[in-house]
């Protein structure tokens, strides 16, 4: 389940306040556990994964979440694998981990591992978001994110797109704040 990080050193756990929290952006987080994890978790435990293996995630992803697909308009998705091991991990996290935002919507589907995200909201203040797995997420085009693995390395997660070019970054050169840098 998601965790959330504000300015102010709060954190919250509770996924309906975490909503609230991010409304004002637009962002839409839910929960879900389908159990299809359950048909292929040999695929979540291991590090590399095949294109053939990555097709049947996906394939038997979208199977239970079509509705996903058609409520937004996307019109395909894949999955991305990351690990420690990454053949181009470093430039993954250089392109996503600043402040950017994207002309058409990011949403994804965790399927292992943990994910972090950063937002600037309205008022300038800024939240740092962990998801986990069956964690969704969607952000509308526009909202000023970054996004990084934790600590751990490693997350496999489901990526949904409207255009391909609309995940492109632009970057925005705001700064993470100092204070969701703080060790907790």
């Amino acid at each position: 389940m998601a965790t959330l990080l504000l300015d102010d050193g709060t954190i919250e756990t509770d996924l309906n306040l975490i909503i609230d929290e991010l409304a004002p952006l637009g962002i839409e987080i839910r929960h879900y556990d389908p159990g299809t994890s359950l048909l292929f978790p040999h695929l979540l435990d291991q590090d590399v994964v095949t294109e053939a293996e990555k097709r049947y995630a996906v394939g038997l992803h979208n199977s239970v979440f079509e509705f996903l697909q058609q409520e937004n308009g996307y019109v395909w998705c894949d999955l991305l694998n990351v690990h420690p091991g990454s053949p181009n991990l470093e430039t993954l996290i250089a392109t996503y981990g600043r402040y950017h935002t994207h002309t058409a919507a990011e949403a994804v589907y965790l399927l292992a591992g943990e994910m972090i995200y950063g937002f600037v909201k309205p008022d300038g203040s800024q939240v740092k978001l962990l998801i986990e797995a069956q964690d969704y997420i969607h952000i509308p085009s526009a909202v000023e994110h970054w996004s990084s693995p934790s600590a751990l390395l490693n997350f496999k997660v489901i990526r949904y797109f409207t255009t391909v070019e609309g995940w492109m970054p632009n970057y925005t050169g705001t700064q993470l704040s100092d204070l969701l840098n703080q060790p907790r």
